[in-house]
C-alpha cells in the first residue's frame, strides 16, 4: 500500500529481458557479443567499461562452449540478457545434457579454461554464476554482473 504523496516506483527505461537464438557455429560467437554489445549500447544501460568488458568476454566463452561442445546435439543456441535496475545477467541456454564444471586444466593445455574463467570474472565483478537444467533434458550457463563494481 502507497502512503499519501509517495511516487510509485517505475522501472528504469533499461530494465528487460532480451533473447535471440543462434546456429551453434563458430560465426555465432562474435556475432552474439556484437548483439550484447548492441543491446546494452541501445538500451543506453549504465554498465561500467570494466564490468561490460567482462561480461562481453563471459558471453564469447558461454557461446564458444556451446558451439565446441553441444552442437552435435544442440544445432541451435539461445542467448539471453535480462537487465535489471543495479544488474545484468546473461545465459545462454543448449539441449545438451551435459552439465559442466569448471576445472583447473594443465596450464600447457591452450583450451579448457573457458568456465574458470567466467567464474573467475563474475567472482571479481561480485557476481554469480551457475549451470541449471531445462525442462527439456538441455542446461542454461548464467552469470549476473553488477552494472557498477563492488566495493
Amino acid at each position: 500500500m502507497e502512503s499519501r504523496g509517495s511516487v510509485p516506483a517505475r522501472p528504469v527505461p533499461y530494465e528487460g529481458v532480451w533473447r535471440f537464438t543462434a546456429p551453434a557455429v563458430d560465426a555465432s560467437v562474435p556475432q552474439a557479443r556484437h548483439a550484447v554489445r548492441d543491446l546494452i549500447d541501445r538500451q543506453a544501460v549504465p554498465v561500467e567499461d570494466d564490468i561490460l568488458q567482462g561480461l562481453l568476454l563471459i558471453v564469447s566463452e558461454l557461446v564458444t562452449n556451446a558451439v565446441r561442445h553441444a552442437a552435435l546435439l544442440s544445432p541451435e543456441l539461445a542467448v539471453e540478457v535480462a537487465i535489471g535496475a543495479e544488474w545484468i545477467r546473461v545465459s545462454v541456454e543448449d539441449n545438451h545434457p551435459y552439465r559442466p564444471t569448471a576445472l583447473v586444466t594443465d596450464y600447457g593445455q591452450t583450451g579448457g579454461r573457458g568456465l574458470l574463467l567466467v567464474r573467475e570474472i563474475t567472482a571479481e565483478a561480485g557476481g554469480v554464476c551457475d549451470v541449471e537444467h531445462t525442462a527439456g533434458g538441455g542446461k542454461i550457463i548464467w552469470a549476473a554482473l553488477p552494472l557498477k563494481t563492488q566495493l
